[in-house]
């Protein structure tokens, strides 16, 4: 899978992924530290990669209409996390991914051992 990593996750994570054959760019290696988000989620699309983000101004579904993109994998942490914190759900990205669950068009929050799907009210009525 094709992902990019925001700023405000590390090498460790980067890292994390690359091993598990995922295509990883990262917001610092691209030089695009400080860019507004709605062009960030844009570059993402443009480049069809998954934003994987601890931003969660990337979570409100008013502001960004997931559909439209490769995915957002929003991690969730604990309170005064952990680098160690930081990898739990990362590696839980992984599994998840690995699993064959296609975050494609979708908003996942990511948590240690828990992946949950944000779908919009409109989807959940179809059914």
């Amino acid at each position: 899978m094709r992902l990019k990593l925001d700023e405000n996750l590390g090498k460790n994570a980067a890292e994390a992924l690359q091993q598990a054959g995922h295509d990883v760019a990262t917001v610092p290696s691209q030089r695009l530290f400080g860019t507004e988000d709605r062009a960030l989620i844009e570059i993402c699309r443009r480049e069809a990669r998954c934003l994987v983000t601890l931003d969660l101004e990337f979570g409100n579904p008013l502001l960004f209409k997931h559909s439209e993109y490769a995915g957002t994998a929003l991690l969730r942490l604990p309170p005064k996390p952990s680098p160690q914190d930081l990898l739990d759900a990362v590696h839980t990205l992984v599994r998840s991914l690995a699993g064959g669950a296609n975050i494609a068009g979708k908003l996942w929050v990511v948590q240690r051992g828990r992946v949950r799907e944000y779908q919009p009210e409109e989807e959940r009525n179809d059914g």
